[in-house]
């Protein structure tokens, strides 16, 4: 027979096992959500050379697409954080899957470029509600010590959809078309809203608790807003000119320079994962962003590189994964640690509009660059940002590690 405290003990291990394995399928409904959250984004940029093609979109406007998504999403997003604090996760999750289909549905059937950026247009919206929904989530379901690791994977989801684009849809498109590419993807994520309907737990069953009401400085969320304003900047200007950079300056065909982005979404997905669990310990999360962002500059002087050697482009991509692409996580993780209770939506979504403002603003800079300079210049410009993304995180890390003294 076992003693009080071995059945205690015994039951205490039971009930932790019962609970990983009841949040392991709500892990993956949010890893998906994020991905087709930004599916439109990935393939934007997969099917570039293909959409320049057949329908006369100039780079200029292929730049433009993503600054419509995006710019819808920075505006909206304060907006989709009260409303996740306001009305429930699970209703949002569902709304933002459905929108996503919706999106996707129009690209495939836009006849041009203006169609095209009002369908991407559309597709701000669930971008908007994706971090503030599943962050909320993820408080509400998963115990402080296992919200890392999710949040890693959950934020990965983003970086296998990039994957997905890359080389599943990019190879379907080549057999049936780029619009029938688009519409499959449509398909799916209008399951996966099904899906939601019925996985996630009702709203307002659980209370999600963030960090103590203290820890959310209202500056700290402000520099990670700024940080991420940069870093979107640079990652989405990689994001949507890669696959046409491998086009018309390695050389490649339009079905190969697609696997850069691929390479860049499993780094991705390898970096999020693993750094965000780095940042889920005590005294570690703090210098994390700088870090990162520091590697990214090293990744896009590696891309500025690779215009006269050009088997660089292959670790470039590796690089943008593990380090730019990366940070990103890092900071939803930050930010879900600093949120008072019944905020983590309204926080989530300030980090967010300010990485969306970044994806607005960073590919139309980065197309005139390359128009008036080239390439190189163009990949110059995004280790500019990412130096800047490094600065602001690096000078709010000092302040916090400096002793207080009397």
């Amino acid at each position: 027979m076992m003693s009080g405290g071995e059945a205690s003990r015994t039951g205490a291990r039971e009930v932790a096992a019962g609970t990983a394995a009841a949040g392991t399928p709500v892990a993956v409904l949010l890893t998906c959500a994020m991905a087709f959250s930004m599916m439109q984004l990935f393939l934007v940029g997969a099917l570039g050379p293909r959409l320049v093609g057949e329908l006369g979109v100039s780079r200029t406007e292929l730049g433009l697409t993503t600054t419509a998504g995006f710019g819808v999403a920075a505006l909206l997003s304060p907006v989709a954080g009260r409303l996740v604090d306001r009305v429930g996760p699970r209703r949002c999750v569902v709304a933002l899957l459905s929108l996503a289909a919706g999106s996707l549905a129009l690209i495939g059937a836009a006849p041009g470029a203006a169609g095209l950026l009002g369908a991407v247009a559309l597709g701000g919206l669930p971008q908007a509600l994706a971090n503030p929904a599943t962050n909320k989530v993820i408080l509400a379901a998963f115990p402080a010590e296992r919200r890392g690791a999710v949040t890693g994977w959950k934020q990965s989801g983003v970086q296998f959809g990039a994957f997905v684009a890359g080389v599943p849809l990019s190879l379907l498109a080549a057999a049936v078309g780029w619009r029938g590419a688009v519409w499959a993807a449509a398909g799916a994520a209008a399951a996966a809203a099904v899906w939601a309907a019925r996985a996630l737990p009702a709203d307002g069953t659980s209370a999600a608790r963030g960090g103590s009401a203290g820890a959310a400085a209202s500056g700290a969320v402000g520099r990670l807003a700024v940080f991420s304003f940069l870093l979107g900047c640079g990652v989405a200007s990689v994001n949507t000119y890669l696959a046409l950079f491998g086009t018309q300056r390695l050389g490649l065909s339009a079905t190969v320079a697609a696997v850069p982005v691929a390479v860049l979404g499993l780094a991705g997905i390898a970096g999020r994962v693993g750094w965000s669990r780095a940042a889920n310990g005590d005294g570690r999360a703090e210098a994390l962003p700088s870090l990162l962002a520091l590697g990214a500059v090293g990744a896009a002087l590696l891309l500025a590189a690779a215009a006269l050697l050009h088997p660089l482009v292959w670790p470039a991509a590796v690089a943008v994964g593990v380090f730019a692409v990366s940070a990103n996580a890092v900071s939803m993780v930050l930010v879900m640690r600093r949120s008072a209770p019944g905020r983590a939506g309204q926080d989530s979504a300030l980090v967010s509009a300010g990485f969306f403002a970044g994806f607005a603003v960073g590919p139309p800079l980065f197309g005139l660059a390359v128009s008036a300079a080239g390439y190189g210049p163009g990949w110059l410009l995004v280790a500019c940002e990412f130096a800047g993304a490094a600065a602001v995180t690096a000078s709010s890390a000092v302040r916090r590690a400096r002793p207080v003294t009397a």
